[in-house]
């Protein structure tokens, strides 16, 4: 039940939303449907909404940086077929990242049901969002060692020490399920 009264209160949201702002300014356009759509998805996601607008600009910017990096090694190695852009590897590539959004969702679905059992049991769980944030804010450290490994393989000067402060922060939320902690060395 609750569900539906969230759907159909982004439906209908959507729809007056876009006839008040065609009745007040004569632009009833897809830009208010959009904007509708987007403040219904922050009632609904809180903190998590920006998190994953995150995570969606690393994903394009780590797609972008591996055809970059596959195309600089295609010129250093014109005659290896090993090296330089495949629509295969690119096809993987998307695969993955839809996969990323898959996980994510389960996470939330996680934080969904313990929220709905705690609410029933009478236990009050202050967090709305949390392994859903946790998996998202792993897979943007991921992005972003694999943004980094592809600024090297351009022929960027990589810092190391950032390369392993973002490694440090990404095992530290994997070491968060079983109770150990990599050090900073």
């Amino acid at each position: 039940y609750e569900w539906f009264n969230g759907f159909m209160g982004l439906v209908l949201g959507i729809l007056i939303g876009t006839f008040i702002l065609g009745a007040f300014t004569k632009v009833a356009n897809t830009f208010g449907a959009v904007a509708a759509f987007i403040a219904w998805l922050s009632a609904k996601l809180g903190i998590l909404l920006p998190v994953m607008c995150v995570l969606m600009g690393m994903m394009i910017i780590d797609y972008i940086t591996g055809m970059l990096a596959s195309k600089r090694e295609s010129l250093e190695h014109p005659d290896d077929p090993a090296y330089g852009w495949s629509s295969r590897r690119g096809a993987e590539g998307i695969i993955k990242k839809v996969g990323y959004l898959c996980v994510i969702a389960v996470a939330m679905v996680v934080d969904y049901l313990i929220l709905r059992v705690s609410a029933e049991t009478g236990f009050e769980v202050s967090a709305k969002a949390f392994f859903g944030l946790l998996v998202a804010i792993w897979y943007i450290l991921n992005e972003i060692l694999s943004i980094i490994e592809n600024a090297g393989r351009m022929g960027s000067p990589v810092p190391e020490w950032l390369m392993r402060y973002v490694s440090v922060l990404k095992n530290k939320i994997d070491s968060q399920g079983d109770g150990t902690e990599e050090r900073v060395r």
